[in-house]
């Protein structure tokens, strides 16, 4: 099977941990990796709330520099990937594709010269904001209720000029609808699942997927049990196939991917325990009522159709 992850926390820890990306206790080692006939997986580097400024920009070199130095290490299995060309290439021979992104804009500090910085570093996906409130607005557990501000609707801007994603992941309602208002490019929403299944402030209103769905964007699958089931001590594998059916109901056939969210919460609060889970994961889906063709999609087509279009990787 093909698998296309669009958020991982990993590379962050193995950063803060000092751990390896080949072999290591985390839910993705890529020596687990040889399972997969094609395998592309987007890591954040993870900005908390707490880093502002100058501190916050040195956190996203340092974990960046860490990215780029473990996969030297391992370039016989994996290799960064910045263009759709260098996408097929490891496809096609089979090895891992890694896609750097941040979760968290903050890294900016507000300085828009920051954008091309991130992307002169391969960053093609960020997050707007996490669980508070930056630069550019509020995130979906900061008080109050004001959307994007003036430098967050110059940074959206910038960073579609720069080939950035604008992922709204973590986003509040108003300034997700602010993105919706003025992207011109596809919006995604990287590790977000139904928030009519799922009433957590994380989670995605039916409207706010069709929002995304007609953007031309993608929508990936969150496998955290808080975003699963409102009692996430019941989540079971069961519920990601219920988020799955549901947002296909709203015509996500080709706007869902899987954003496992991977090494971003304890391993206790999956109901997977790692990557290689994911081929009984994708028999599953493949086995009960969604079938070859739209299981593909949701694990692997959705997602490298994405990143081919132009400007994109």
């Amino acid at each position: 099977m093909r698998y296309f992850d669009l958020h991982c926390d990993t590379i962050t820890e193995c950063w803060h941990r000092n751990l390896s990306l080949k072999t290591n206790t985390l839910q993705v080692g890529l020596d687990r990796a040889d399972r997969f006939e094609a395998y592309a997986q987007c890591y954040a580097v993870w900005i908390p709330d707490e880093l502002r400024g100058e501190k916050a920009f040195q956190r996203f070199q340092q974990v960046t520099q860490r990215f780029y130095n473990e996969l030297e290490q391992v370039k016989e299995l994996a290799r960064p990937c910045t263009t759709p060309a260098e996408r097929v290439d490891s496809c096609s021979e089979k090895k891992h594709c890694a896609i750097l992104t941040v979760e968290n804009a903050s890294v900016l500090g507000g300085n828009l010269e920051k954008v091309r910085t991130l992307a002169e570093s391969g960053v093609k996906l960020c997050t707007l904001t996490w669980n508070g409130e930056n630069e550019l607005g509020r995130g979906a557990r900061a008080p109050g209720l004001t959307g994007l501000t003036t430098f967050g609707k110059q940074a959206v801007k910038e960073m579609e000029r720069s080939g950035i994603i604008a992922d709204v992941s973590h986003a509040s309602p108003e300034l997700f609808w602010d993105v919706i208002k003025i992207a011109a490019q596809p919006v995604v929403a990287s590790h977000s699942n139904a928030k009519s299944l799922c009433d957590h402030p994380r989670n995605l209103t039916d409207e706010q997927f069709k929002a995304i769905r007609d953007s031309g964007g993608l929508v990936g699958l969150n496998l955290v049990s808080f975003f699963l089931r409102d009692k996430p001590e019941q989540a079971s594998s069961d519920d990601i196939l219920r988020h799955a059916e549901h947002f296909l109901n709203l015509g996500g056939e080709d706007v869902l991917a899987i954003g496992s969210d991977w090494d971003g919460s304890a391993p206790e609060d999956f109901p997977l325990s790692g990557i290689q889970e994911i081929p009984a994961l994708y028999e599953r889906f493949r086995n009960n009522g969604f079938g070859q063709e739209i299981t593909d999609k949701i694990f692997f087509r959705n997602a490298d159709d994405f990143f081919h279009q132009e400007n994109l990787l």
